[in-house]
């Protein structure tokens, strides 16, 4: 990229986006990268509704999962949503992203459980993949005692979170064990090639801000470890490479224009449509990479608006 994009951005976001701290990934940076992040939403008031952490059980002598739900009070048959956070496959964990999933849990009275998937490289692909798997076992299992109702569950994540979300939707359709009614995905990274020698979109407007080319290309390769992409899981390490897209649940799917994701989240949408899956897309304009966090622009109220407005329409919820 020659020439800045930061005249397109949103008008109210322009004078924020230099409050994203500026840091290059590398394995030697990552532990103080890591730290860091873990104390970037400290100065949020705590949500509404407590999380509660419970344990589940690895798949095939896998560790356990650590799962944080959030539930209403009162015990009735609610929808469930299983939430994957965001972080670049490197980066983050449930409880220092616990105000969006506390939040959609008190705002659609629903039952939110997050997962605490492993982060690469100490784990890399297919063990994030088999954790979140795990967690969504586990709220299938727990039904009864999280008052869900199992035929009104649905998978969203936000970034890194979104793209694994998407991978999950395909391992259960593979595999066949659990049903989806949604996907709820916020700017996901789905494309391993974006950013890369092999990158289908090369779009000069996309990547300059937040989340870059660069980065992107640290978090794909801390994911693939020495996964060879060369068999039948391959959607599952990166959505957008999945030959069939067909048999997946709706979709909902929210982008920036200016975010690095724009075309790889348009494409997966297109060949969604294409395979005869619902898919619902929000583009907002002049928008960077996790824009939505300065939730006093106008942009940012929008991009609430349209999250919260799917999830009503996805999962048959209210909103407040």
């Amino acid at each position: 990229m020659t020439q800045s994009t930061r005249h397109l951005i949103d008008r109210e976001l322009e004078p924020l986006v230099e409050m994203f701290p500026s840091f290059d990934l590398s394995l030697e940076a990552l532990p103080a990268i890591r730290a860091g992040s873990e104390t970037r939403f400290e100065s949020l008031p705590e949500p509404e509704i407590a999380g509660e952490i419970h344990l589940a059980k690895g798949r095939d002598g896998a560790p356990e999962v650590p799962v944080v739900v959030y539930r209403p009070e009162g015990r009735k048959q609610r929808a469930a949503i299983l939430h994957i956070h965001g972080g670049g496959m490197v980066l983050g964990s449930a409880l220092s992203m616990r105000h969006g999933p506390a939040n959609a849990a008190a705002s659609h009275d629903c039952v939110v459980v997050s997962v605490d998937y492993r982060l690469a490289p100490e784990t890399p692909f297919p063990g994030p993949q088999e954790d979140c798997y795990t967690a969504l076992g586990w709220l299938f299992a727990n039904a009864d005692m999280l008052g869900i109702n199992t035929k009104r569950v649905a998978i969203m994540g936000e970034s890194a979170g979104g793209g694994l979300a998407a991978a999950l939707a395909l391992m259960v359709r593979d595999r066949g064990d659990y049903a989806l009614c949604a996907q709820i995905l916020t700017y996901p990274m789905l494309d391993a090639r974006t950013g890369g020698p092999d990158c289908l979109y090369r779009n000069p407007v996309t990547g300059e801000f937040v989340w870059t080319a660069d980065k992107n290309q640290f978090g794909w390769s801390c994911l693939r470890g020495d996964y060879g992409c060369d068999d039948d899981r391959l959607g599952w390490f990166s959505p957008a490479l999945a030959k069939d897209v067909s048999g997946l649940p709706p979709a909902w799917i929210g982008t920036g224009s200016l975010d690095l994701f724009f075309d790889e989240n348009l494409d997966f949408a297109r060949r969604l449509c294409a395979a005869g899956v619902n898919v619902d897309v929000n583009v907002w304009p002049g928008a960077f990479h996790g824009f939505n966090m300065f939730i006093h622009t106008a942009i940012a109220q929008k991009a609430a608006r349209d999250f919260n407005g799917a999830i009503g329409r996805l999962l048959g919820t209210t909103t407040e």
